[in-house]
């Protein structure tokens, strides 16, 4: 009996060993030198600043109602809902019907919208403008509900984004999560691997999530032999035992 019981705490060892810890998953955690958290210095939020083939959209609002309907036909559907949207070229500039190029590369939404209002205001006097960003979306790859994910807000942090999509497996690598942003001038993507475990993520330079982001969660290597849940853990538990008590009395038997 006391062998059974020797091999039974050795079998629990083992699959205590196999569970997800709030350690191993576990968000804001405190960094501590037993945890070895990363620390990541404090930035300023920057507004996200038009690429090349980003899309805008926009809304002309006028009392005049001649050349709200002749410029506005343009951009709006009957419905309401926009029609059109135009694209950012290479050289920076959006191309408008009736106005001429329009550079908005490198500036901010809003900013954007002030240099739209000022080009309407040149044949409309009263003209004002409500203008937005089409693609704002980010996509999520790796071990989350992957897909494509309209930002809703500004300053949309990573706990946000991965939220909307149930947020990550419990086999996903909280430790190296990456965000692929791209550059303009055909440079190459930047990479962000940070550990979002830490709550010095927050206010960091990997806190916010920006129109064509792509989140990247890797798996875990070890994640084939954890349990994802106790219920889990103890059905294992149970059944390992039944297992074991079964092949003990066989041997048992064979050697009366």
């Amino acid at each position: 009996m006391k062998k059974i019981y020797l091999i039974l705490l050795a079998l629990t060892a083992v699959l205590m060993s196999s569970c997800y810890s709030h350690k191993s998953i576990g968000y804001l955690q405190e960094p501590t030198k037993s945890n070895k958290l990363p620390v990541y210095d404090s930035v300023s939020y920057e507004p996200y600043r038009i690429r090349v083939n980003d899309e805008i959209i926009y809304r002309l609002i006028t009392l005049d109602e001649t050349m709200s309907k002749m410029l506005g036909a343009n951009n709006m559907a009957t419905s309401g809902q926009y029609a059109n949207s135009y694209r950012v070229y290479s050289d920076g500039t959006i191309d408008i019907p009736f106005l001429k190029p329009i550079k908005v590369l490198g500036l901010t939404e809003a900013e954007a919208q002030d240099t739209l209002r000022a080009a309407f205001r040149e044949i409309i006097p009263d003209a004002d403008v409500k203008l937005a960003l089409y693609n704002k979306y980010f996509s999520v790859i790796g071990d989350a509900n992957a897909g494509r994910y309209f930002i809703y807000k500004e300053k949309m942090n990573i706990f946000q984004a991965l939220a909307m999509t149930g947020d990550v497996m419990n086999s996903g690598d909280r430790r190296h999560i990456r965000i692929i942003r791209p550059r303009d001038g055909g440079q190459e993507p930047e990479i962000l691997e940070f550990d979002m475990r830490t709550n010095s993520i927050i206010d960091s330079k990997y806190y916010y999530v920006y129109p064509n982001d792509v989140i990247y969660v890797a798996r875990t290597k070890d994640s084939f032999y954890k349990v994802p849940t106790y219920t889990g853990f103890l059905g294992l538990i149970t059944s390992s035992v039944a297992l074991l008590t079964t092949v003990l009395n066989y041997v048992a038997f064979l050697y009366k």
